[in-house]
């Protein structure tokens, strides 16, 4: 009864500092994501007061933050819309791949840390943070602007890539021989590739089947079958995050509009829930040591990633402002590069490599969403002091008229 009442206690005032956080960021109108990080390093391991009875809640509470966050993105598209997008933004999963994975492989390298430790720090620098971007595309208000669908085609490009990834890291960090590694990866790309495939062409007929006029009965089918998907791809090693997401893409229509509005509250809970958590297990004696080079990595990412973006946006005719947004976007890191280094910590290969990525993920997850925010107002000023006003030749084009001119812009049957 006790150990009840304690976790009552502390998750309670988890969820109320939360909400006191999240109204202080309105006022401020900042993203709460940068003040939920802090409150879990005040409270995590070696904080001001660390929690111990919520601690298993808060992270399964976390991992169903980020399972929302990627259904809630896969909702805003259909699956016609993302076979599209991937078919036209390869070459910008090429040039992402090739800016943000080498910087990490060079520092690993440099350090003498060894090959395996090269490839386990390329995919750290490498992943965008889908859960951190999803939440500031919402927050800003970003969903329907016309660079919105090339931040979206990225994230889903990176996430499919770790379906490739995961299994040949986790392979090479068990020392498996090329016959296990190869079964491991080709089981990964088989259920992607199956769930993809069922989305397309089913996922009409999956529509039908969620379908319900009652709320509570499409909040349960919709939430249940997410679950059910994400922990199978989980299992199967693909990530949850990509099962999550293909079911969004795979419900359309009505079905689509009524599962966003249900499920937009629980998402804001359970995301902010994942936030807090990525704070709490990161002890901030381990920081100052790797603070340098992780600084360095961080500052040389954060500017290959503005310019994925941007090259990406105008080659697909987006405005300049909205290029810098598309750049400014994509530079927080969070959930994959967590998951990659923790692999390479149980394994053993390393033992800096831990907190440096650590410290490399803090620093960006807290900048990711000031240069989301401020990457194309800076650059706009930055160009005008240099003789060209307004960054190009959409100058006086305002973010109002940088949107997508339907009123339901990125939704629609496939």
């Amino acid at each position: 009864m006790h150990s009840s009442a304690v976790f009552l206690i502390e998750f309670g005032a988890i969820i109320l500092g939360l909400g006191l956080l999240g109204r202080m960021a309105g006022r401020l109108k900042f993203s709460p994501i940068p003040l939920y990080l802090l409150a879990g390093l005040a409270f995590g391991e070696g904080g001001l007061l660390p929690l111990g009875a919520s601690e298993e809640f808060v992270a399964i509470g976390a991992e169903i933050g980020v399972i929302l966050l990627l259904l809630m993105l896969g909702l805003e598209y259909t699956a016609t819309d993302l076979v599209s997008n991937l078919k036209t933004q390869y070459p910008a999963g090429l040039v992402d791949g090739a800016l943000n994975a080498l910087p990490g492989a060079a520092m690993a390298l440099l350090l003498g840390w060894g090959p395996v430790a090269a490839v386990v720090l390329a995919g750290v620098t490498w992943i965008s943070s889908s859960g951190v971007i999803a939440k500031v595309l919402g927050d800003l208000g970003r969903l329907g602007n016309r660079e919105t669908p090339v931040v979206l085609s990225i994230l889903v490009l990176e996430d499919l890539a770790m379906a490739v990834y995961l299994p040949i890291v986790t392979a090479l960090l068990a020392g498996a021989g090329l016959a296990a590694g190869s079964a491991t990866l080709a089981i990964a790309l088989g259920v992607a590739g199956l769930v993809l495939f069922v989305a397309v062409r089913y996922g009409r007929l999956i529509s039908r089947f969620v379908s319900s006029d009652d709320p509570e009965k499409l909040l349960l089918v919709v939430l249940g079958l997410t679950l059910l998907v994400a922990g199978l791809a989980q299992q199967l090693q693909v990530s949850a995050a990509v099962g999550a997401f293909l079911v969004g893409i795979a419900l359309s229509g009505e079905v689509a509009e009524g599962a966003h509005n249900l499920l937009s509250p629980l998402r804001d809970l359970f995301a902010a829930v994942f936030f807090v958590f990525f704070g709490l297990h990161t002890d901030p004696a381990s920081i100052p040591p790797v603070l340098l080079p992780a600084l360095a990595l961080a500052v040389v990412t954060a500017g290959t990633k503005i310019a994925t973006g941007y090259w990406a946006a105008r080659r697909n005719g987006v405005s300049a402002k909205g290029a810098w947004r598309t750049g400014g976007t994509l530079v927080a890191r969070g959930e994959f590069s967590i998951v990659i280094a923790g692999l390479a910590v149980s394994a053993g290969i390393e033992p800096s490599l831990g907190p440096l990525a650590t410290a490399y993920v803090l620093i960006l997850v807290v900048v990711g969403p000031l240069t989301a925010r401020y990457t194309e107002p800076v650059a706009t000023w930055v160009t005008a002091r240099r003789g060209r006003p307004g960054a190009g030749p959409d100058a006086g084009r305002g973010p109002a008229q940088e949107r997508l001119p339907l009123a339901e812009p990125v939704r629609h049957e496939s």
